[in-house]
């Protein structure tokens, strides 16, 4: 790697975000929305629904189909007070579907609203769950940094953690959507094509997306394929050091199939990537491969992305000798996915290996985000940014999209 990141100021990513370019509602019909294209330095822009227009037959595309889980848990203590309990990973089961599959406890590593006012004791809340009347509890356990280890327990074998999170959660919405959850953001605030839940936030550069669009994308001759990265409240967490050195990137959940890593084997490494969370996927794919080049004994602990590791570690293995490293560790374990998590951070300085396009929304001011699309467009973000600020774009998770070509 020729750069480190490290140093780069967050204040140089930062654009004027008038609070009324927010989208705060999606667009009655989801593919309707513009699409921003930029291609090699040029910017146009058309509508979303014909995205399969801008893009070469035979490519390979990939999205994420996690799905948003209602993560927020409301109980009421004695006193009127009003606790939040929101649900931001797993800890006992530590695996998403073990722990979804739990009956009667499941232990969450969760964020506390109103925590001042929950000194001590379990939270309890009467529900019926798939007709069965039951109590939930929510004990507190140890801090660890911004969030607390949560023990839920109920006293019905019958139902599970996730009929309980079904009935009784309420989707995480962006908070900076500045609103309450609405009944029609449990349809809208999902891809069409979500099916593995885990995410506390969507991805949201795949909410445009229809049955038609993904019809007219196969019609083209572009391969579809889906991985799974379940998106972290973290993914909202602003910049607050004046260096990127300071900020700590949260740690994501992903997984990904034999068949996919085969798949871009065949692609000679190449892939259009649906949202930045597609994008951290499969650039770590590149960077777990390198750590099998050097170390094809590496332990499951060694093969987590860490935040720095793309600039610290020699990156000179070709993408698809690394993809196929991947593919011999499968083949060794009997394994039919890889399974891991990557606190990677992409800014610029970063060369990508994997992703030659990407689908996107716009994103916060000062955001790691709009690190990762300034290390994709060679630094060019300003003039997409002052493109869509000019031309009427809707920002943010249910605003328009962008189709980036560098």
């Amino acid at each position: 790697m020729k750069e480190n990141p490290k140093h780069i100021r967050i204040s140089e990513y930062n654009y004027p975000l008038p609070d009324e370019r927010i989208a705060k509602f999606p667009l009655p019909m989801r593919d309707q929305s513009k699409l921003l294209i930029y291609r090699h330095g040029e910017v146009s822009e058309d509508v979303f629904t014909s995205l399969s227009e801008h893009l070469p037959a035979g490519s390979l595309m990939i999205f994420n189909n996690t799905k948003v889980i209602q993560a927020r848990l409301h109980f009421r203590k004695e006193t009127g007070a009003l606790i939040e309990v929101f649900c931001l990973e797993p800890i006992q089961p530590n695996d998403y579907v073990l722990n979804f599959q739990q009956t009667e406890h499941a232990a969450w590593l969760c964020m506390i609203g109103n925590l001042k006012k929950w000194k001590d004791g379990p939270l309890r809340r009467e529900m019926t769950v798939k007709g069965f009347p039951i109590t939930l509890t929510a004990t507190r356990g140890e801090c660890r940094g911004t969030s607390h280890w949560i023990d839920f327990n109920w006293d019905n074998p019958e139902v599970t953690f996730a009929d309980i999170l079904e009935v009784f959660g309420e989707l995480p919405i962006p908070p900076y959507l500045n609103r309450d959850t609405e009944e029609s953001d449990k349809e809208t605030y999902q891809t069409v094509y979500s099916k593995i839940k885990g995410s506390v936030a969507a991805p949201t550069a795949g909410l445009h997306f229809t049955p038609r669009v993904l019809d007219a994308l196969t019609e083209k001759g572009i391969d579809l394929e889906e991985l799974t990265l379940h998106v972290g409240a973290g993914t909202f967490k602003p910049v607050k050091s004046e260096e990127i050195e300071g900020h700590e990137m949260h740690t994501e959940y992903i997984s990904v199939s034999r068949s996919i890593i085969k798949k871009l084997i065949d692609h000679d490494a190449c892939a259009i990537a649906v949202g930045t969370t597609s994008v951290r996927t499969l650039e770590s794919l590149y960077h777990i491969g390198v750590t099998l080049a050097n170390n094809p004994e590496a332990t499951e602990e060694q093969l987590r992305v860490k935040q720095w590791q793309p600039y610290e570690t020699e990156c000179d293995v070709r993408p698809v000798v690394a993809l196929q490293k991947i593919l011999g560790y499968l083949d060794r374990h009997g394994m039919e996915a890889l399974h891991t998590s990557t606190q990677i951070i992409i800014a610029p300085g970063y060369e990508y290996k994997i992703v030659k396009a990407m689908v996107t929304n716009f994103h916060q001011p000062q955001s790691t985000l709009l690190l990762l699309v300034s290390a994709f467009v060679k630094g060019n973000w300003r003039t997409i940014y002052d493109y869509a600020l000019s031309h009427d774009f809707r920002f943010l998770s249910y605003g328009d999209s962008s189709l980036l070509i560098p």
